[in-house]
């Protein structure tokens, strides 16, 4: 699996639209792109106008089918009016031990 975490300053007024764009993106990717495996939405405790998705794909082919794909385009041509980021704090492959 392949998997990010990546944050993103939002202007204050828009901390609503921030959250229901990217929300709305995770849906929509998880319903429609194969690979596209889990999207989370996370709000800093510390700073209201910082947030970060943690997202997780089958492998780095299916991340990036989804960073070309319509979903991404349409969250960064909103995102990008009013928020600043990505910042990637971790990206990788998820190693896994037998059990």
């Amino acid at each position: 699996m392949y998997t990010f975490l990546a944050s993103f300053t939002v202007q204050p007024e828009h901390r609503s639209d921030f959250v229901e764009v990217a929300l709305k993106t995770g849906r929509d990717s998880l319903a429609n792109e194969p690979g596209s495996e889990a999207f989370t939405v996370v709000a800093d405790e510390a700073d209201p106008n910082r947030f970060y998705l943690n997202e997780t794909y089958a492998d780095e082919a299916a991340f990036q089918a989804h960073a070309e794909g319509a979903y991404f385009k349409a969250f960064f041509a909103e995102a990008s009016q009013y928020a600043e980021g990505p910042t990637w704090l971790m990206r990788g492959n998820v190693l896994s031990q037998p059990a």
